[in-house]
């Protein structure tokens, strides 16, 4: 079998390996991987810079689905053939997270970018039926940030305004799921053609980001100047303080991104800060229980998550290098 790993953290990006198939041991899943896909993280480990320290040599991503293949000893959650993602977190199965469970997919433990790959049984949940496999393969990560992003803090309430940032994979999910729990969705970016796909997807509202870079206030005259319920912040120092002045009185502002190349510190305005209430959370994905809940509700609404362009297996170089451009309008998948 041939997996991508990441042997060093220079930005030298996925190395291909060549070793056997692993035996499942007991309370492990082998699982013969179908698709797999791309996050931020995966270039954040790529170049050094993600918080927790990688294993060297791991097999890459924690994004991926496919079919249980043989089930070790003692396993009863799944059996051969059942359709799986991995969770990304893979010792967090539900409730809060703690320094015990500091266990990631393609980072401190082999991820999803291979044709086969071991999970432990509580690692895995099952995968909607009406997915593809490159559909599938967004899950746990983009698709449950998204998820916890909208329903991991306070209850929003009915009829409240959800405003996503951008057309990346997080956002796109966002804007669809806020819309299948009932809310508005106001959504930012940067083009009239990808404002009309963003529509397509449910956004009651879009605003150019490029054409309106106080974007804060078109949100405002677009909710008769309450401003945003919840702000989904996949950009963070940049937007950050936009995010704020878009914002309700007593909103959420979901800050997912805490530093970039341009800015290594969040700086809050103190003038922006003293005018509300709203409180900054952060979210770091979620546990197996908000994989499974997630794809409870993308199955009862048919959700269709975004995916821009698929890889063949041989092509994972060329699709990290891709996905790295930032060009992509959601997700960027590797079918194995």
């Amino acid at each position: 079998m041939r997996s991508y790993h990441f042997d060093s953290f220079d930005g030298t990006g996925l190395v291909s390996h060549e070793h056997d198939v692993p035996e499942p041991g007991p309370g492990q899943l082998l699982v013969r991987v179908k698709a797999a896909t791309f996050n931020k993280r995966d270039d954040l480990i790529a170049r050094g810079r993600y918080p927790l320290p990688p294993r060297p040599g791991v097999v890459a991503l924690s994004d991926g689905a496919g079919e249980v293949a043989a089930a070790g000893e003692g396993v009863t959650r799944f059996g051969v053939g059942d359709r799986v993602a991995g969770s990304y977190w893979n010792r967090w199965h539900d409730g809060r997270l703690d320094a015990s469970m500091l266990d990631q997919l393609g980072c401190t433990h082999d991820g999803m970018l291979t044709e086969y790959a071991l999970l432990d049984e509580g690692a895995a949940a099952p995968v909607p039926a009406h997915l593809t496999w490159a559909e599938a393969a967004t899950l746990p990560c983009a698709g449950v940030t998204a998820w916890t992003s909208i329903t991991g803090g306070p209850e929003l309430p009915a009829g409240a305004t959800v405003l996503t940032l951008g057309t990346g994979g997080v956002s796109l999910y966002a804007v669809q799921l806020a819309k299948a729990l009932g809310y508005r969705v106001i959504a930012t970016t940067s083009s009239p053609e990808k404002a009309e796909r963003v529509r397509g997807l449910g956004a009651d509202a879009v605003v150019d980001y490029r054409e309106t870079p106080t974007w804060s206030a078109a949100v405002r005259r677009l909710t008769g100047g309450l401003g945003a319920d919840l702000v989904v912040d996949t950009m963070g120092p940049e937007t950050v303080n936009e995010s704020i002045r878009a914002s309700s009185l007593y909103g959420q502002v979901v800050l997912l991104t805490t530093y970039s190349d341009t800015a290594a510190d969040i700086t809050v305005a103190g003038a922006d800060w003293a005018q509300t209430m709203a409180g900054i959370r952060r979210v770091f994905v979620g546990s197996r229980g908000d994989l499974e809940d997630l794809g409870k509700v993308v199955e009862s609404a048919a959700i269709r998550p975004v995916v821009d362009r698929v890889f063949g297996f041989d092509e994972a170089a060329e699709a990290f290098a891709y996905y790295r451009t930032g060009r992509a309008f959601g997700k960027v998948v590797v079918e194995i």
